[in-house]
């Protein structure tokens, strides 16, 4: 039976290739689409629109590695493993963020000092103060998650008691997006993107346990709303940008990512596994938190100058190069430290090696 210890590194590559999914969105199309970009990728734009589904992958991969991450810990446990996986990277990326925007970035974005502190909170969207990139609007949705896995280590996880929850779950995103719950409720259900965490929650509790009828129920009827609330997403981002979207290959790309996630649950892609994915993996993170913004800046600056290919392809090259240095020199260092000093224990002496091979998927 896989335990929590267990390494997915189909899933580091998974993220990796969700993650440049997002940056080409940003850097061929909605940086130019939404005026902050000069630089036009018309012709690249017809299927680079549809990279912010890479997105809606990172939401069913949380589901699955967060549940795994959690399963058998205690509520300190996940949350000092939350807090060492989330804030030093995303501190860095608030102060190269804000350094650039206030030195290259005028005219393009504005950032003040009491924006800058809230959003090291991670919780600026509470007082509704603005976030410093545009892409930490994922994290509010994310931490909302955490906070359901936080009170199933208090409560104590079985896999009874998940399914229940992920039954009820799915029951409550239906009464949301039928109205028949108060709109706030919908700050604790999320239904916009419920069906993603239950899904990877529920293939999660398949590669655990096997295959269950539940399961079986859960994951179609989550797939169903996901392509529901796809369209229905797709339509509202085409008419923020004057675009036209296809539904079909919407939903094309949602069964996908649904299929490949259930062949990762069923073991069926432990052939594509190599440890050098644990790297692609850890720069996933850096790499969304810093490209956004930062990329909109530089082409803004130097994309009259440079050749909008060579640009797109250094720039490419520059922001995964500074995420591998926010892995290595900021993450690795930085998260045994972060990790003892929360725990209140130091750890057992495990080689660095073998940290790295032992570590979950969990980011």
């Amino acid at each position: 039976m896989p335990t929590s210890s267990d390494r997915l590194y189909e899933i580091d590559g998974l993220r990796l290739l969700a993650a440049l999914c997002v940056v080409l969105f940003h850097y061929t199309f909605s940086g130019w689409a939404g005026d902050h970009s000069p630089v036009v990728f018309a012709a690249e734009s017809a299927w680079s629109k549809y990279g912010y589904l890479g997105v809606d992958l990172f939401f069913l991969i949380s589901g699955f590695v967060v549940l795994m991450s959690a399963w058998g810990r205690t509520p300190r446990a996940f949350v000092v493993s939350r807090v060492v996986r989330l804030y030093p990277a995303y501190w860095v990326g608030i102060a190269v963020t804000s350094v650039v925007t206030v030195t290259l970035g005028q005219g393009v974005f504005e950032v003040s000092l009491p924006q800058v502190l809230a959003n090291l909170t991670m919780f600026q969207s509470v007082p509704n103060i603005a976030n410093v990139d545009v892409v930490y609007w994922t994290l509010w949705a994310e931490m909302r998650f955490y906070f359901l896995i936080l009170a199933f280590t208090f409560i104590g996880m079985t896999r009874t008691r998940v399914m229940v929850a992920l039954w009820a779950w799915l029951g409550l995103t239906v009464l949301v997006q039928a109205g028949l719950l108060p709109g706030i409720a919908d700050l604790v259900v999320q239904s916009e993107f419920s069906h993603y965490f239950i899904a990877g929650m529920a293939l999660f509790m398949l590669y655990r346990f096997g295959l269950s009828v539940q399961i079986a129920l859960l994951v179609p009827i989550c797939l169903g709303n996901a392509v529901y609330r796809a369209v229905g997403y797709a339509d509202a981002v085409g008419e923020r940008y004057s675009v036209e979207y296809s539904h079909g290959v919407i939903i094309a790309v949602v069964v996908l990512i649904f299929l490949v996630m259930t062949l990762i649950a069923l073991r069926a892609t432990r052939f594509l596994a190599r440890p050098w994915l644990v790297t692609a993996g850890a720069l996933t993170y850096p790499l969304y938190l810093l490209h956004a913004h930062v990329g909109f800046v530089i082409f803004s600056r130097v994309g009259d100058a440079v050749d909008k290919y060579v640009l797109l392809a250094g720039l490419i090259a520059v922001m995964l190069g500074a995420a591998y240095l926010v892995y290595r020199f900021v993450e690795r260092p930085l998260a045994p430290r972060l990790k003892v000093m929360l725990s209140g224990r130091a750890p057992a002496h495990v080689p660095r090696h073998a940290q790295r091979e032992m570590s979950d998927n969990s980011r």
